[in-house]
């Protein structure tokens, strides 16, 4: 017959090992780590910035697909549109800041709230825009530009075709980008004149006759962006990669990137 335990014995058996408790606070102290992790990648989203890849050409050539591209979320201000799924906890802006004509925005399509767009911010509230024959008209003046060399593009159809280039220049920001056209007969080239209501914004893509933007209606298009809608100014490319890069092929990470284009400055 066995002998019955010690009581010092019995509870030895009873505690559990120092390894598990070892193991069991090595366990706890992860997941706290990854915890405040995660809040501080949250805060930084909400609060600094947001990282942002360019899915479409409706920027091009500023931005082309496959930028990976950083927003400043401080630079207007924060609204609901700030937060992850833009929950509807309150509405205006807080400490708000007005956003300059020729900002490159990131803002939430007005009809869904949902789906982010990036254009060219190009009217302020107030103002009287206008495209004539291809021309961008501010106030009923012009947009002064200058014609570049054309270039050759691969169609979505097959082929090339040829695409104008015109570097415009803001006259009130003196700021200066590049456009592409296919031509002053593009279905939005010929407008009638929009004025923009108070706390709302106007907004264009760069690749003028493929951009679905301001100048088409909110059902179809974009139509004026109130300032709520507003997430925060392209500043930087951080990365991009051309197509064919993947995050499973580590070797195009490499041979796909732009190299150029890393750490380019937005304007």
């Amino acid at each position: 017959m066995t002998a019955p335990p010690k009581p010092n014995e019995a509870a030895k058996a009873a505690a559990p090992p120092e390894k598990e408790k070892g193991a069991a606070h090595e366990v706890l102290e992860l997941v706290k780590t990854i915890v405040y992790a995660l809040l501080i990648a949250l805060v930084l989203r909400v609060v600094l910035f947001q990282p942002f890849t360019i899915p479409s050409a409706s920027m091009e050539p500023t931005l082309l697909e496959g930028d990976y591209i950083i927003v400043s979320k401080f630079a207007y201000g924060w609204s609901r549109h700030s937060i992850p799924f833009s929950p509807p906890i309150f509405h205006g802006r807080i400490f708000g800041h007005e956003p300059h004509r020729g900002d490159i925005v990131v803002f939430k399509l007005p009809r869904d709230g949902h789906t982010d767009y990036i254009k060219r911010l190009v009217g302020l509230p107030g103002d009287r825009i206008q495209v004539k024959q291809g021309v961008l008209y501010i106030n009923d003046k012009a947009v002064p530009r200058t014609r570049l060399s054309a270039v050759e593009m691969q169609s979505a159809f097959g082929g090339l075709h040829t695409v104008d280039r015109y570097q415009e220049t803001l006259a009130d920001t003196g700021k200066t980008y590049t456009t592409f056209s296919f031509g002053p007969d593009g279905e939005v080239d010929n407008t009638g004149v929009y004025v923009v209501p108070r706390g709302n914004y106007f907004m264009m893509g760069d690749n003028r006759d493929n951009s679905v933007d301001s100048r088409y209606p909110p059902e179809t298009g974009v139509g004026f962006v109130p300032a709520e809608n507003l997430v925060g100014r392209a500043e930087v490319i951080l990365f991009s990669w051309e197509e064919g890069a993947s995050l499973f092929k580590p070797w195009t990470w490499f041979l796909n990137a732009r190299m150029s284009r890393f750490g380019e400055r937005l304007q």
